[in-house]
């Protein structure tokens, strides 16, 4: 990830204005910024959300509460409680989302 023309900015998340986007089932509610080439995300997942899709973009992601699981193409599942975060490439194979009891998660891609 290259940051690249993004100036220097404070964000005060209370103030930016939500978006839901449904999941399989639950939702998650998005609060973006977009700055030069980034995305800029803190997103709240309702207690038995399953994400609809496979993703493929790069992420770092960091859980500020609750618990994410990230399950793999591949089969694989990792469980990552408040304070725990993961980080995946542009490209690699496809991961999605789940939390049966909600989640807050901060995200930069």
């Amino acid at each position: 990830m290259r940051l690249e023309g993004i100036d220097f900015t404070a964000t005060d998340w209370s103030t930016i204005a939500s978006t839901t986007h449904p999941g399989e089932t639950g939702v998650a509610t998005w609060r973006t910024l977009e700055s030069g080439n980034v995305r800029v995300r803190l997103v709240d997942y309702s207690p038995g959300y399953v994400a609809d899709h496979w993703c493929e973009r790069g992420h770092v992601i960091l859980v500020v509460a609750g618990e994410l699981v990230t399950e793999l193409a591949d089969g694989r599942q990792f469980v990552l409680p408040a304070g725990h975060s993961y980080h995946v490439a542009d490209g690699a194979p496809g991961h999605r989302s789940s939390s049966k009891r909600g989640a807050t998660l901060f995200i930069v891609d």
